[in-house]
């Protein structure tokens, strides 16, 4: 308790200097922090070791840059692709593209009039136009500056292609961000009043939340200039900033104004909160940021990106909730309560008085009925967690397409209609670059992979020297089951003496993405269970609960992960959600979910043990110690899960599909972790456990005695001290 009672003294005295300091930081994170936007990068998908980036590597170094960065769709009602009202627009606006610097090069029917290139009605065709830029997002600068110049006049235009996907991915993703803070905000604030009773203290997390969103954009922004970021960062911004903040404030303005309640001057009151709540929302924070920061394992920047993203959301969350709101609430004292809103169960809580809240208050009625009944109620829940997770077992895994964007955006329109309408419908073939062999010899290659089974045509997309690139045709779509198959057969295939094959393009990455993230994911799970298991010894001196916390941070991310399968796999739900079902997952989600999930789940079993720590180090009553710290904690537990929903909600209508999957899979576990875990499921293992829920080894409990990050001054009364010595060491024996 001394060094955080210490650091409410020092809050306390320095309170002007540090609400200076937070206003310099909203200016800073208002203007130079929100530039953030126009620095990151998009994509970032890919593995930079994988195969098929070696394979576009190459190509590039090889055979120079290949493929499309633009298509162009250009159709009409009632003109043919021969008819001079069809044919005079398309070829003035290809001769203007190619006046352009930032344009390379455009292929078109009209130049080479290749089958593929013209709908099977010859009411459409498609260019292929690449761009000069050097990497993804010069391109893209380029293709927003361009977009005018594709229109061709009297002709219906559509614009897809790697870059259009990314800009208008980019774009969408920003939308999507102002949405859900537009929907969120207000109705945060009103529920604030609610839980709080007062209009004072209902603004005190959201100004937190602000704070650590403005704080994390300067962070990332800072981390930008030294390494690539990704534009998908923000999304978790967002998230993790808001959400974690107003956790966070919750509990502290909670336990301040219990501290108030109590009879403490502002002073003591702040001490004491830093004591207790303090502690808690450091062992929170660490944990959220220590298992987001399992993502940085991953090679691929999407990942690492939302891992930097969140870490930097949840340390500056938990920073200002540390500094800022203490200072804060120096400042405020007991006004605090400042505007109240007459509430007609808040009168009712007051006139019960704290301690008859305390003794038979709902939550603590509700975890007394658990823990006389502890068998019925674990069989039930688990029988339902169960029930819940079972879609989990056949998850089926693919790589995302243009159907994560809405059923309008035009990338998709545009892959659609390639698909559907024209000969070959293909616009994602396999790469298969032949390396270190003459043009003969890769003839020869190009027969053998003829004949792999699922292989529909192979073409020469290019020759240079000794190196030929193949372009190979399949059925179905690239994340499908035959094309990969096929991508793994092509790599099995014997080549010439001194030639190298290398197998790539969308396919190929697929397949690279499905394989590094299941070689890592192993190191990612013991990271999270070892940072979880560590701190959360560190905070409550036992070896059983942190284990018993990991095991309950799973089932109720199983039951997210059967319920995200049931309707983005299985396509339940697909009209009112607004999405498209592909038949499978793309891998990354999952893995975002799981660290964010676990961080979640942990921070509300950290803030139901470190209040049932408390009593139980006052009392040395296990049960009495469960029901209390349920008592105290389970309306904001509630409260903060309900918080947390509406910001998730939010996102839930953007128009990315990934992003409702990560949505709705969040509002399940937070529903499922608030209720079914840690109302009914915690306080029944904890009554069957007993006195295990505490104990801890002879030598790691002198460590917790020592390093220990305990909730309070003291290990309580002489006579409880005595009492755990003597379960301890029969437990021991």
């Amino acid at each position: 308790m001394a060094m955080f009672a210490w650091w409410g003294r020092v809050v306390v005295r320095a309170r002007w200097a540090v609400l200076a300091a937070a206003a310099a930081l909203v200016v800073v994170g208002s203007t130079w922090g929100a530039g953030v936007f126009g620095e990151l990068t998009g994509g970032g998908f890919e593995d930079p070791a994988s195969e098929s980036s070696r394979t576009a590597q190459r190509v590039t170094a090889e055979l120079g840059r290949q493929g499309a960065d633009v298509i162009v769709l250009w159709s009409s009602d009632s003109a043919t692709v021969d008819q001079p009202a069809f044919r005079d627009p398309v070829t003035r606006t290809v001769a203007g593209l190619r006046e352009r610097s930032a344009v390379t090069s455009v292929t078109t029917w009209y130049d080479s009039p290749a089958p593929a290139l013209v709908a099977t009605d010859r009411r459409a065709t498609y260019a292929l136009i690449r761009l000069a830029g050097a990497d993804d997002d010069a391109r893209a600068e380029q293709f927003e500056a361009l977009r005018p110049a594709l229109d061709a006049p009297g002709l219906r235009t559509e614009v897809g292609g790697t870059v259009a996907f990314q800009h208008y991915a980019n774009t969408q993703t920003t939308e999507d961000i102002t949405r859900a803070e537009t929907l969120s905000m207000p109705v945060l604030l009103v529920l604030l009043v609610l839980i709080f009773g007062g209009l004072v203290a209902a603004t005190t997390p959201l100004l937190i939340g602000g704070l650590a969103i403005l704080g994390a954009f300067v962070a990332v922004r800072l981390v930008n200039l030294v390494t690539d970021v990704s534009i998908f960062a923000i999304n978790i911004i967002t998230l993790i900033g808001l959400g974690m903040a107003v956790d966070y404030a919750l509990f502290v303005v909670s336990r301040f104004r219990e501290e108030l309640a109590a009879g403490h001057d502002t002073g003591a009151a702040i001490r004491r909160t830093m004591a207790t709540a303090g502690r808690t929302v450091l062992v929170s924070g660490l944990t959220v940021a220590l298992a987001l920061a399992s993502l940085l394992i991953f090679p691929q920047a999407f990942l690492r990106s939302m891992g930097l993203g969140g870490v930097a959301a949840v340390l500056v969350a938990m920073l200002a909730a540390l500094t800022v709101l203490p200072a804060l609430l120096a400042v405020l004292g007991h006004r605090i309560d400042a505007v109240r809103v007459p509430l007609p169960w808040r009168r009712r809580a007051r006139r019960g008085g704290p301690a008859a809240a305390d003794a038979g208050g709902a939550w603590a009625r509700i975890a007394r009925s658990v823990m006389r009944r502890p068998v019925r109620y674990l069989v039930g829940v688990a029988v339902l967690l169960a029930v819940l997770a079972t879609p989990f077992l056949r998850i089926t895994f693919g790589g995302f397409d243009e159907r994560v964007l809405p059923a309008d955006a035009a990338p998709r329109v545009v892959a659609e209609r390639i698909a559907d309408e024209f000969p070959g419908g293909q616009v994602a073939p396999i790469d298969v670059l032949v390396s270190g062999a003459p043009a003969d010899a890769a003839r020869g290659l190009a027969d053998r992979i003829a004949a792999v089974p699922g292989v529909t045509g192979v073409q020469v997309a290019a020759q240079r020297g000794g190196s030929t690139l193949l372009s190979v045709s399949y059925p179905g779509e690239p994340t499908g089951d035959v094309a990969q198959r096929v991508v793994r057969d092509l790599r099995d295939l014997p080549v010439p003496a001194g030639a190298e094959l290398l197998v790539g393009g969308r396919p190929g990455a697929d397949r690279d993405l499905l394989d590094s993230l299941g070689d890592r994911l192993p190191w990612m799970a013991l990271l999270m269970a070892g940072a979880t298991l560590l701190l959360l010894f560190l905070a409550f001196g036992s070896v059983v609960l942190p284990v018993k916390a990991v095991l309950m941070n799973l089932v109720s991310i199983g039951a997210s992960f059967g319920v995200m399968v049931w309707i983005f796999q299985d396509g339940h739900l697909a009209g009112p959600l607004g999405f498209t079902p592909t038949g499978f997952i793309e891998p990354s989600n999952p893995i975002l979910m799981l660290a964010v999930l676990f961080g979640l789940a942990t921070d509300y079993e950290v803030f139901l043990l470190s209040r049932a720590r408390e009593e139980w180090d006052r009392t040395g009553d296990n049960t009495g110690a469960v029901a209390a710290g349920l008592q105290h904690t389970g309306r904001i537990i509630t409260a903060a899960a309900l918080l947390l929903i509406i910001v998730v909600a939010g996102f839930t209508t953007g128009g990315m599909s990934y992003i409702k999957l990560i949505g709705v899979g969040m509002i399940v576990a937070i529903v499922v972790d608030a209720t079914l875990v840690r109302a009914l499921l915690v306080p029944a293992t904890m009554r069957l456990l007993g006195r295990w829920n505490w104990w801890a080894p002879g030598p790691l409990a002198r460590v917790y005695r020592r390093y220990g990050l305990r909730e309070t001054d003291s290990e309580g009364p002489a006579a409880a001290r005595a009492a755990r010595q003597r379960e301890n060491a029969s437990v021991a024996e």
